[in-house]
């Protein structure tokens, strides 16, 4: 076995050589094709499964690699382009060449530029957090309001920057991806503050305002300021409250206007 091991491991580096890319990373067609098998030989060898190869290249004193799936590489990849450059100069083409995936694989997974900036969305957006929290919201309105408030102040801060350069877009070319991409989330995260706010309507603790103006009155200023708190920063200074100042501040607010 040791023997058997030791030709595996030497087939594998010198593929991996050949290729300039991590043991993880060579298919088992070309490391089988340095070792003078079959693939299905080199799997009956290896037990069924790749791992073995790994864990022996690890013994003999190399790290096999691995990058992430291709899909998590794009999606890591288009953000931090959209952050850099803006969603217009995220395109298909820029994403592959940064995630080091072949273009057809880009559509296969995504089918098209709209599906992968969905997908980058889902991750870097306030709407997981969000929707988590409605799943298991506190009791108490105050702190459901902060908690809301966090979400936000989060999704903004989360690097790379995806939401400003979202709302950017948005703004600049109303017809464009970002403005799509804003209204898919305005409206999940209508669903999900429905469920947030529902216990309070229904025990009398909010007043019955039209349920858009709930939102807007609680999700607005909080996203007005951490759109311009960057700009702030630079011209205010010191004088700046901290964003856990102005979350506290804003929650006041929000259930001086709303609460009964």
């Amino acid at each position: 076995m040791y023997q058997v091991e030791r030709e595996l491991v030497a087939a594998a580096l010198a593929a991996a050589r050949a290729r300039g890319r991590d043991v993880a990373d060579v298919p088992l067609t070309a490391i089988a094709a340095a070792a003078g098998v079959s693939r299905s030989t080199l799997l009956r060898r290896l037990g069924g499964t790749r791992a073995p190869l790994d864990e022996a290249v690890r013994r003999a004193g190399v790290d096999p690699g691995g990058r992430p799936p291709a899909r998590d590489r794009a999606i890591t990849a288009a953000a931090a382009l959209i952050a850099d450059k803006g969603l217009g100069a995220t395109t298909l083409d820029a994403v592959a060449a940064a995630a080091d995936c072949a273009l057809p694989t880009l559509h296969g997974l995504f089918d098209g530029r709209d599906g992968l900036l969905t997908a980058v969305f889902e991750r870097y957006s306030p709407l997981p957090d969000l929707e988590a929290l409605a799943a298991d919201p506190p009791d108490d309105l105050a702190e459901l309001v902060r908690e809301v408030h966090h979400t936000i102040i989060s999704a903004f801060t989360r690097e790379p920057r995806v939401l400003p350069a979202i709302f950017a877009d948005a703004c600049g070319r109303p017809g464009g991806p970002g403005n799509r991409m804003l209204q898919a989330m305005i409206s999940r995260m209508t669903g999900s503050l429905r469920t947030l706010l529902a216990a309070h309507l229904a025990a009398g603790r909010v007043r019955p305002l039209p349920f858009p103006m709930l939102v807007q009155l609680l999700l607005g200023p909080i996203t007005t300021h951490m759109l311009l708190r960057p700009t702030l920063e630079t011209t205010v200074g010191s004088e700046l409250p901290s964003v856990e100042e102005i979350t506290e501040t804003l929650a006041a607010a929000y259930l001086r206007a709303v609460a009964t």
